[in-house]
C-alpha cells in the first residue's frame, strides 16, 4: 500500500537549495580557528566577493538547482568566495537544509569557469553520491562516481577523469585508502585538482558521533594531490570541540561558519517509563496515525528485525514497513532508500545504518526505539524529518536496558592495546608478505570487525600500510595515547549523559540540543513534550495491553540460527587455519538472543539459573522446527555449564532427553585455575578464550562410549563470541561423535 495520500506537501523551499533567505534565516558567524582551538571573530573583510562574472555563473546554478529566483545567501556567498582563493580552507556548521551542497556545486561551476580541474567529492553513503550526482546534473555539471557498486563503470569514468571531461568525482573515504584508487585515479589528478569537498566532516574527528578512521586519510590525500587546492569540510552536527578539532586539521586560518541549528518544523517528544516490549507495542499502535511516511530508528540489528517482524504481523498492508541495516547489500540499501523516498513503505525500521546522506525533504515522522548515547547522533539523525514541510513528529522511546547498549557504542572504536599488539605481532612475523583482514583475524583470533577497524586507525597512524594483497607493517613504532582515548571516552560519557538529562524532559528538548551543539541562539521552542508538559496532540503514553501481550506471544516464536566457525583463531591456541570438516559444528540454534525484550522476564530468571518452563517448552517447539533441517537426528544430549548456569542446562538436557528419548552425557569442565587458562571475551581475542576452553574440556571414558559413531546435541548455556561451542563441538568429534548440534540457550550481546 502506498502511503502518498497522507504524505506531507514539501515546502516550495525544499531542503538543500538556496534561496534568498528571511532575516531570522542569516545569524551566521564567521570564525578562525587557531591551533589553540578557540574560536574567535574572522577578519570577514579579508574574503574576497564575487565579481559580476562569477555571480551570473552562480546565478545560473542556483537557478537549475533551485528555480528561477533562487540567489545566494549571505553566509553561502562568504563560502563560496573564500574557495576561490588557492588554498583556502572552509568549515560550515548548518543545520540540515541550510543549502551545503550548493555552495560547493557553485564553487566547483567557478573553479572550472577558471580553469581548474574537477571538484574531488569524499561522501559517506552510496546512496547520497546517487543523490548527488543528481543534484550536480541539474546544476549542469558533469559528476560521476567510483564505487563497489559499479566496478563495471570504472574505466569509462577513469578514461573521462584523464581527458578533463568530468566536473564532480564523488568517492567514499574508504575508497582513498585503495592502493589501486590511488594508482589508477589519484596520480592522475596530482597537481590538477580544483577544490577539495568533506562532507559529513564530524566524522574526520574521534571526538565526533560518527568517527570514521579511513576520513583521517583525507587531509593527506589533499596535500599529497595540491596543497594549494581549496578545501571546503561540511557537517550539520558539530560542537565547539569538533568545530576546532576538524579546523586544526584542515590548517591555520579555516574559515568557519556556524549558524543557528533549531529546526522549528520540528516537534520532538519523549514517551517514559515503558517497557522494551511496550515500546514496540507503542510504535504498532502509534504507526499508523503519524503523519506521512518516516524512519524507526532501533540500537541496534535484532531490534530492528524483531520490530519489522512485529508491525508486519499486526498491521500488514496497511503500513508496510522494511529492516534496514548496515547488514544488507548496497543495492538492497539503496531499493530501500528509494522505496521510502517513493511512500512505498511506511517506515523504514532502522539502525544507525541509515543517517548520514540521506535525503527526503517531506519526511514526516522520526520515531527513536531507544536514544542513541549522544545528542550529536540523535541531532543528526531526527533531521532527517521536516526538512522541506512544516511541520514533523519526532518521537523519543527509552526503556531500561538502553545504556547498556550506550557503554558498547562508547568503547567499540576505540583501540584495545593488546589487540593492537596482537595484530602487529602477526603482520611483522609475515613480513614482507602480506596480510588479508581473513589472514589477520585466523593468527590473532580478533574478530574481522574488529580487525578491520583498528587496521585502519594503525594506516592513519602510519604503523601499517595497505597493498594489494593485504596489510603489511612499517617501521613506524605505535604508541597508545591513553590520556587521549580517556578523554575521548570521558567526553562519550558526559554526552550520554546530556541524553539522561534529554529522557527527564525537565527542559526544553530543542534547546537542549542547540546547546550541546554550542548554538548561541538556544532557546525554548514551545512545542515540545517538555515545554508544553504534555505529549503532542494523537500520542498516547501507553499502548493497550493486549497489543503488548500479543506481540511478546509472536516474538516467542522466532529463533535464532547459530552459524558455525569456519577458522581456528592461531596464537595461544595451538591451532590456526580452517577448522576440518570433522572437527566443526553444524548449524545451530539459538534459544534468547541477545536482549530480546519478549524474554525479558526469562533472562532474568537464567541470570539467577532458575529453571525455567516457559524456555524448556521453547526449546521443543525450536527442535520440532530445526528437525526439517538438520543433517541427522539427535541421539544423545551433551549439558555444557559454560557460564554458570549449571540448573538450567541441566533441567534443559534432561527435559530434551525425556520428550526426545535421547541419551544423556556431559562435559566436565576444569576451573581456570586448575588450569591456569582464564578464558576472555573474543574481543579482547578469540584465540584466548579458545585456548581456555581447549584445558577446561573434558569428557569422561563412560560419556565418550555414549558419544562414539552418534548424533549430539549439545546444550550450552551462554555465549558472546561461540567458542565455548565451537570448541566443544571439535572435542566431542575428535572423540567420535558423528556429528554435534549446538543449542545455545542465550547468545549474549
Amino acid at each position: 500500500m502506498s502511503t502518498s495520500e497522507t504524505t506531507p506537501t514539501p515546502r516550495p523551499d525544499a531542503a538543500d537549495t538556496a534561496r534568498e533567505a528571511s532575516p531570522n534565516e542569516t545569524a551566521t558567524s564567521a570564525t578562525s580557528t587557531p591551533a589553540s582551538g578557540d574560536e574567535a571573530t574572522a577578519d570577514t573583510t579579508r574574503v574576497p566577493r564575487l565579481d559580476e562574472a562569477q555571480r551570473r555563473i552562480a546565478d545560473r546554478v542556483l537557478t537549475d538547482l533551485a528555480g528561477a529566483g533562487a540567489r545566494l545567501r549571505a553566509d553561502q556567498e562568504t563560502a563560496v568566495a573564500a574557495l576561490t582563493v588557492p588554498g583556502a580552507r572552509a568549515l560550515v556548521v548548518q543545520a540540515t537544509g541550510w543549502g551545503k551542497s550548493a555552495v560547493y556545486w557553485v564553487a566547483t561551476a567557478l573553479r572550472r569557469a577558471a580553469g581548474a580541474g574537477p571538484t574531488l567529492v569524499v561522501s559517506p553513503l552510496l546512496s547520497l553520491m546517487g543523490d548527488q550526482v543528481a543534484a550536480a546534473g541539474r546544476a549542469g555539471l558533469v559528476a560521476e562516481t567510483l564505487h563497489s557498486g559499479n566496478v563495471d563503470e570504472w574505466g569509462v569514468v577513469e578514461a573521462r577523469l584523464r581527458a578533463d571531461e568530468v566536473d564532480v568525482l564523488l568517492v567514499s573515504p574508504e575508497r582513498l585508502a585503495n592502493p589501486g584508487f590511488g594508482r589508477r585515479v589519484l596520480s592522475g589528478l596530482r597537481g590538477r585538482l580544483g577544490l577539495l569537498v568533506v562532507d559529513e566532516a564530524h566524522s574526520i574527528s574521534d571526538w565526533g558521533h560518527d568517527f570514521r578512521p579511513d576520513y583521517r586519510r583525507v587531509a593527506d590525500t589533499w596535500r599529497d594531490l595540491d596543497p594549494t587546492c581549496p578545501v571546503l569540510a561540511t557537517t550539520a552536527t558539530a560542537n565547539a570541540r569538533v568545530t576546532a578539532d576538524i579546523a586544526n586539521q584542515l590548517g591555520p586560518a579555516t574559515l568557519v561558519l556556524r549558524g543557528p541549528l533549531a529546526r522549528s518544523s520540528l516537534q520532538l517528544a519523549v514517551v517514559p517509563h515503558l517497557d522494551p516490549l511496550a515500546r514496540y507495542a507503542w510504535v504498532v499502535e502509534h504507526l499508523r496515525r503519524l503523519p506521512g511516511s518516516g524512519i524507526v530508528y532501533a540500537l541496534t540489528v535484532a531490534d530492528a528485525e524483531r520490530l519489522t517482524e512485529a508491525i508486519t504481523a499486526e498491521l500488514g498492508p496497511e503500513a508496510p514497513v522494511a529492516a534496514y541495516t548496515g547488514r544488507l547489500p548496497a543495492d538492497e540499501r539503496a531499493r530501500l532508500e528509494q522505496d521510502l523516498r517513493d511512500n512505498r513503505v511506511k517506515a523504514l525500521v532502522a539502525t544507525s545504518a541509515l543517517g548520514m546522506g540521506f535525503d527526503k525533504p517531506d519526511l514526516g515522522f522520526v520515531v527513536h526505539v531507544g536514544p542513541p548515547p549522544s545528542p550529536v547522533s540523535y541531532y543528526q539523525q531526527v533531521g532527517r524529518a521536516g526538512r522541506g514541510i512544516d511541520h514533523a513528529v519526532v518521537v523519543l522511546l527509552p526503556a531500561h536496558g538502553d545504556e547498556a547498549v550506550w557503554e558498547h557504542f562508547a568503547t567499540s572504536t576505540l583501540p584495545d592495546p593488546r589487540q593492537v599488539e596482537a595484530i602487529l605481532a602477526a603482520l611483522r612475523e609475515a613480513a614482507p608478505e602480506p596480510l588479508s583482514v581473513v589472514a589477520i583475524e585466523a593468527r590473532t583470533g580478533i574478530r574481522r570487525g574488529r580487525v578491520e577497524l583498528l587496521t585502519k586507525q594503525l594506516a592513519v597512524d602510519g604503523c601499517v600500510d595497505r597493498v594489494d594483497a593485504g596489510w603489511v607493517v612499517t617501521d613506524v613504532p605505535w604508541h597508545y595515547d591513553a590520556a587521549h582515548y580517556e578523554g575521548v571516552l570521558a567526553q562519550r560519557r558526559r554526552e550520554a549523559d546530556i541524553m539522561r538529562d534529554y529522557i527527564a524532559g525537565e527542559e526544553c528538548l530543542m534547546a537542549l540540543l542547540q546547546r550541546t551543539l554550542d548554538d548561541p541562539d538556544a532557546r525554548a521552542c514551545g512545542r515540545c513534550s517538555a515545554c508544553l508538559g504534555r505529549l503532542p496532540d494523537g500520542l498516547s503514553e501507553r499502548p493497550g495491553p493486549d497489543l503488548v501481550l500479543r506481540i511478546g506471544a509472536r516474538l516467542r516464536t522466532r529463533f535464532h540460527e547459530l552459524p558455525p566457525r569456519r577458522m581456528w583463531p592461531g596464537a595461544p591456541y595451538d591451532r590456526r587455519g580452517r577448522i576440518p570438516a570433522g572437527e566443526a559444528a553444524e548449524t545451530g540454534r539459538v534459544l534468547i538472543h541477545a536482549d530480546a525484550p519478549e524474554w525479558r522476564g526469562n533472562l532474568q530468571r537464567f541470570a539467577a539459573d532458575e529453571p525455567d518452563a516457559e524456555l524448556l517448552g521453547h526449546a521443543v517447539r525450536i527442535l520440532a522446527d530445526w528437525r526439517t533441517s538438520w543433517p541427522s537426528r539427535p541421539e544423545v544430549v551433551v549439558a555444557f555449564d559454560a557460564e554458570g548456569h549449571p540448573r538450567i542446562v541441566e533441567a534443559l538436557a534432561a527435559h530434551l532427553a525425556e520428550v526426545g528419548r535421547l541419551d544423556r552425557a556431559a562435559l566436565t569442565v576444569r576451573s581456570a585455575e586448575e588450569v591456569g587458562a582464564d578464558p576472555a571475551d573474543g574481543d579482547a581475542g578469540g584465540a584466548v578464550e579458545a585456548a581456555g576452553w581447549a584445558r577446561r574440556l573434558l569428557l569422561a571414558s563412560d560419556d565418550e562410549a555414549r558419544i562414539r559413531g552418534r548424533w549430539v546435541l549439545l546444550v550450552v548455556d551462554a555465549s558472546s563470541t561461540t567458542w565455548a561451542p565451537t570448541v566443544a563441538a571439535s572435542l566431542l568429534r575428535s572423540h567420535g561423535a558423528a556429528g554435534v548440534l549446538p543449542l545455545l540457550v542465550h547468545r549474549r550481546p
